[in-house]
């Protein structure tokens, strides 16, 4: 940098002899038009930065060099006054980027050089890696994929120098999602990730064991956005193409024809943001995999041993062999389709030329519409006229647009937005503003379609924030959405913490020749960044309750009978679910009046609604127990330093000993720090007896801190029993238990007990026992409901 000073001092020295001084002190030597410096010429600001290249009316644009005071220079492309085009920059640091630029920003294809040695190659939006890229570590590992906002994100596969290939979807950086992990001594694990660590069921092959298909790098694996891996062979093909026109550009002059000038105006120096030193942080590609599997890959084992197991947060919870049978039945093809099948998980996303593509984009244009034409009106009161199927908003939608619809790319539909003022007052109350609420739904992202968990036949789509479900609905399932709406909106209202399901909207499209798809938009329950290990659907009822072992993955919704765990939550929670609190109470319990017996207040409601075939959805995220983690993630770091585990993590683990025991901590609420908040919730916090009856946020050690609410974020205690929740347990010594956290709350409540459903109580009455069937009197429902559920979160001793 000496002799790059030297030049500068000689250049600033010239230009005072020779040049021009502009009023704002500037000075330029060169050509002009009239008053303004164009064609060539040298340009010096009164910061000491220099250009020298070509003009145009006062504005850099064509081929130019410029130098910063700092020591950072750039060579190439100029437009408009804008850092725009091909060239290279040369960083203080000693790191170099070359490829596109856009308004000074790195933009499109490049190559950036770290000042660390290490290397990205691939796609640029806004400064930052977007797109498909590979990035080279100093230390010789690699990452070929997607990238978000400089992070990986979406398919991509990471190969680290010891062999180890990890083909998976990844979020902000981490694996997170479905993957199959190549050892490089020749076994594979094919599971899931969650945040960088295995979480949920997988399969492990040892080395020489049949594998479900030659997995080789994506070649199995679909992309995060729906697309086959094919398309990610095509964008390498393109990189390839794009360097080598780039190259011909440079090398035969032809950028002139590629890169018009255009007259953008601007300010002096030209100023933009240089990440160039933000290399990606070395921890993201240190450590690789083995370690998980060495002690099994290293025992004296089967060769074809496959082992089916389960890890939570990274550790090792659950191993067994896999059935032979079931071996040899997923052999082949059928292997290799449930391989696909589980890598695109239980949910699509839609992309054009998909059954459910038209019919997004029409609910789409709908919602925007609507949304858009209510919330300018000023909040007010419903009002009884605000209800029935007469309270609507209509309007035809044709391709070429209207007087008041835009013009789209779908087909003509007639859109119906029911009750909008109930449901636009019903978002406002759950604190949705209507921005987000199009945006989440109606953004520039494709919903997701999920298969269905019922029988009902509907079809499921998702936000693709997660935070809003989109369900179809029977035209006998509106009108009862519709008659008890006003009880619905009353209900809601008074009671803060109801776990009955939130609706936000109710609509329908119809299309020729009339078709008729009628949508409700509900919360999503399970809207959290903790992944749900478990789910279920409780109804209390046995008949047909159970569901089929070989049906059984880590996406089903298990039923009644599948479930053998209980559930120890703190005694005012459990209070808050089930008991009403005397008025007598101390004041601190009156916080959880409204919300004592929500379960029975809500059953009540629904009851009276003469509502059956309800059930609760709950979801379970299991915690490691903390000193395991600190086990696991202490050896994975240390043994590839050759620094003894033993001794450093005896260290890390009477620190995290000191801290808890358990997987979770329970903090005062107004402690300082950001608590998540549930989505779509506004109901007051309950009080913790463990927290000296305060409210309490809920904090997981490495993951984050989460607001607690009655059905959200619930920390408990899961105790493992048999099969069947009702069976007692005889030997409690050998119990399981588990820090948890839950989710729950009450859904399907658009069933009446009708004319049909009394012909089918009496018909399974003459097979099975009255009591064992979902189709009984409103009343006997609740009580049964609540008894079995009762069972689930018993008294603790």
């Amino acid at each position: 940098m000496p002799g790059l000073h030297v030049v500068s001092f000689l250049v600033v020295l010239l230009l005072q002899l020779r040049g021009n001084t502009l009023p704002n002190g500037d000075i330029y030597v060169g050509s002009f038009d009239g008053l303004v410096p164009h064609g060539p010429g040298k340009y010096m600001w009164t910061d000491g930065a220099l250009y020298d290249g070509e003009w145009d009316k006062s504005k850099m644009t064509g081929r130019g060099l410029i130098q910063w005071p700092s020591g950072a220079s750039y060579e190439g492309d100029f437009r408009g006054g804008f850092i725009d085009g091909a060239g290279t920059f040369k960083g203080v640091d000693g790191s170099v980027y070359k490829g596109s630029w856009r308004m000074n920003k790195k933009h499109g294809m490049g190559t950036m050089v770290y000042s660390n040695s290490d290397t990205y190659e691939g796609f640029w939006n806004e400064g930052l890696p977007d797109g498909f890229g590979k990035y080279t570590w100093a230390d010789g590992n690699v990452y070929i994929g997607r990238w978000k906002s400089g992070k990986m994100n979406g398919s991509g596969v990471m190969q680290w120098i010891n062999g180890d290939t990890l083909d998976c979807n990844w979020l902000n950086g981490l694996a997170h999602g479905k993957g199959y992990c190549k050892y490089a001594s020749g076994a594979c694990y094919i599971g899931t990730w969650d945040r960088g660590l295995k979480d949920g069921h997988g399969t492990f092959y040892q080395p020489g064991s049949k594998i479900p298909c030659n997995l080789e790098v994506s070649d199995c694996l679909t992309s995060h956005d729906g697309t086959s891996a094919s398309s990610s062979s095509n964008e390498k093909i393109t990189i390839g193409l794009l360097f080598l026109l780039q190259k011909l550009c440079k090398n035969w002059r032809l950028r002139r024809f590629l890169h018009r000038p255009r007259r953008i105006s601007n300010g002096t120096t030209p100023v933009f943001d240089d990440n160039s030193g933000s290399h990606l942080c070395q921890d993201v590609s240190s450590k690789s995999f083995s370690a998980d599997d060495q002690c099994l890959q290293d025992s004296e084992v089967d060769k074809d041993s496959v082992y089916e197991r389960e890890y939570v947060q990274g550790v090792l919870i659950m191993e067994q062999p896999k059935n032979e049978d079931s071996r040899m039945s997923e052999s082949g093809i059928a292997q290799e389709n449930n391989w696909e099948k589980q890598a695109k998980g239980p949910m699509e996303t839609i992309y054009k030329g998909h059954r459910s593509y038209y019919l997004m984009l029409n609910l789409q244009l709908g919602i925007r519409y609507t949304v858009g034409k209510i919330t300018p009106v000023p909040l007010r009161e419903v009002r009884s006229n605000d209800f029935g199927p007469r309270a609507r908003i209509k309007m035809y939608f044709p391709c070429e647009g209207s007087q008041y619809t835009p013009p789209h790319y779908s087909v003509d539909f007639f859109w119906k937005d029911y009750c909008p003022m109930v449901f636009r007052n019903l978002r406002e109350m759950f604190h949705i503003d209507a921005a987000d609420y199009m945006m989440s739904i109606c953004g520039g992202d494709s919903l997701k379609e999920l298969s269905s968990p019922g029988k009902s036949g509907s079809i499921f789509y998702l936000s693709q924030d997660e935070r809003f479900v989109i369900k179809t609905l029977r035209k006998t399932e509106l009108k009862i959405l519709l008659k008890m709406l006003p009880k619905y909106y009353n209900h809601v209202k008074a009671y803060d913490n109801t776990l009955i399901t939130k609706f936000f909207g109710v609509h329908r499209i119809t299309l020729k020749p009339g078709r008729k798809v009628r949508f409700v938009v509900m919360g999503n329950m399970f809207c959290t960044e903790l992944r749900i290990h478990r789910k279920y659907d409780l109804k209390g009822s046995t008949q047909g309750r159970s569901t089929k072992k070989q049906n059984i993955n880590e996406n089903t919704t298990l039923k009644d009978l599948d479930l053998s765990y209980v559930f120890h939550v703190d005694k005012p929670w459990r209070e808050a679910l089930f008991r009403q609190i005397a008025t007598f109470l101390l004041l601190f319990f009156l916080n959880i009046l409204l919300s004592s017996f929500m379960i029975a207040l809500d059953c009540m409601f629904l009851e009276s609604q003469s509502i059956i075939d309800y059930s609760m959805l709950l979801g379970i995220h299991f915690r490691a127990p903390n000193h395991l983690k600190s086990i696991t993630s202490c050896q994975n770091a240390l043994e590839s330093t050759g620094i003894s585990a033993e001794t450093e993590c005896s260290v890390a683990l009477h620190h995290e000993e000191t801290i808890s025991s358990k997987g979770f901590l329970l903090v005062a609420a107004d402690e300082p720090g950001p608590a998540v908040r549930g989505s779509h919730i506004r109901g007051s916090m309950v009080r913790a007896a463990e927290g000296g009856y305060e409210e309490v946020d809920l904090v997981l050690p490495g993951t984050g801190r989460f607001r607690v609410q009655l059905g959200v974020n619930m920390p408990a205690r899961a105790r493992k029993v048999q099969e069947d929740v009702n069976v007692e347990v005889e030997n409690r010594d050998t119990i399981e238990e588990y820090d948890v956290v839950l989710y729950l709350g009450i859904i399907d409540i658009l069933q009446e007990y009708n004319v049909s459903k009394r012909v089918e109580h009496a018909v399974k009455s003459l097979k099975f026992d009255p009591l064992s069937i979902s189709a009984v009197d409103p009343n006997l429902y609740s009580r049964r409901f609540i008894s079995f559920l009762e069972k689930v979160f018993p008294e603790q001793d």
